[in-house]
């Protein structure tokens, strides 16, 4: 009997993109296939959308709750997901036919998570390429993955370019009531997994748009993204330590990063309140060995952050560096 593949799509108030994003779940050419749809409190026509793609196909199951947030309404549905593997899909992107028949090939026994590489899109005229076969594919151990997650080369936070095998998951759930909840979830999937394999091969088409949650996130909800590398930060001290450089490296970085976002903005209210709550994870983890630091670059970056933290911040605005 083929495997059955758990699709969870969280939905809310995407009535122009949600019926490209179905249809390309329903005519996948694999078609053993639970569909869960999950309204999230939408106010827009979503919900009689999801109903009426309910009505049309057997495999699609739709639930409609109070609005959450996307880590709600995913921990909703994979209570539900009775799949032998799962997926996820953001309600106003849209994948390849042959997606999750590509994805389901790649495992054998040991391989937790099989990732394919996406496009980044404006409009529905993303052309997949048919052919098979021709794409690279590459195994890595956990550690090796979390090494990239890092680097965020590949295996990155994003959820939606993967195929996660179900025990791989049991027990993970996202996080409710933060805009970037996949930042809290992905790193703790990818530890679980024995081998991961990468598809150089575009299967999934990402939607850029002014409304989505990346474009809306201000200062304070920038903050959660330094939570979210401070946990996972926590996370490889524990169960990878051979990371911890990299970790570290990249928090520090991280930080930098979001605190020239805020002095960008020129916003004083953030200065004073959001401001200060990143130079705290400067102070929390002043242990970076600049000896472990291979790149020169970063390693001057460092020292000068270590000299002022606002003054680099200041420096590298300037300069136009990682903006």
């Amino acid at each position: 009997m083929e495997p059955l593949i758990s699709v969870i799509i969280p939905v809310y108030n995407v009535e122009k993109y949600l019926n490209k994003c179905i249809t390309s779940v329903v005519e996948q050419t694999y078609k053993n296939l639970e569909i869960i749809i999950v309204d999230d409190g939408s106010t827009d026509q979503s919900p009689e959308i999801c109903d009426e793609w309910k009505k049309r196909d057997s495999r699609i199951q739709v639930v409609h709750s109070s609005n959450g947030g996307a880590g709600k309404a995913r921990n909703t549905a994979l209570d539900m997901a009775t799949g032998d593997y799962v997926t996820f899909v953001d309600s106003d992107d849209y994948i390849a036919p042959q997606m999750y028949q590509v994805l389901l090939e790649q495992f054998y026994d040991g391989i937790g998570i099989v990732e394919c590489n996406y496009s980044m899109v404006y409009d529905d005229s993303e052309k997949f390429k048919e052919e098979r076969k021709i794409y690279k594919i590459h195994t890595y151990s956990a550690m090796e993955a979390m090494y990239e997650n890092i680097n965020d080369h590949i295996f990155r936070q994003l959820i939606w370019n993967k195929m996660y095998r179900k025990d791989v998951i049991k027990g993970i759930y996202f996080p409710t009531g933060k805009k970037i909840d996949d930042e809290f979830w992905t790193y703790q999937a990818i530890g679980n997994a024995s081998k991961l394999i990468y598809i150089d091969q575009k299967l999934y088409a990402y939607r850029q748009q002014e409304q989505s949650v990346m474009h809306l996130l201000d200062a304070k909800k920038r903050l959660e993204a330094l939570k979210a590398k401070e946990e996972r930060h926590k996370y490889i001290c524990e169960f990878m330590p051979q990371l911890k450089v990299e970790s570290l490296n990249n928090l520090w970085f991280t930080c930098i990063y979001q605190g020239q976002r805020v002095l960008k903005d020129k916003n004083k209210e953030n200065l004073k309140s959001v401001y200060p709550q990143i130079k705290s994870f400067i102070k929390k983890y002043p242990q970076i060995n600049l000896k472990d630091i291979t790149d020169k670059k970063q390693k001057i970056w460092i020292i000068f952050a270590k000299i002022s933290f606002c003054g680099t911040c200041k420096i590298r605005n300037l300069l136009k560096i990682g903006l």
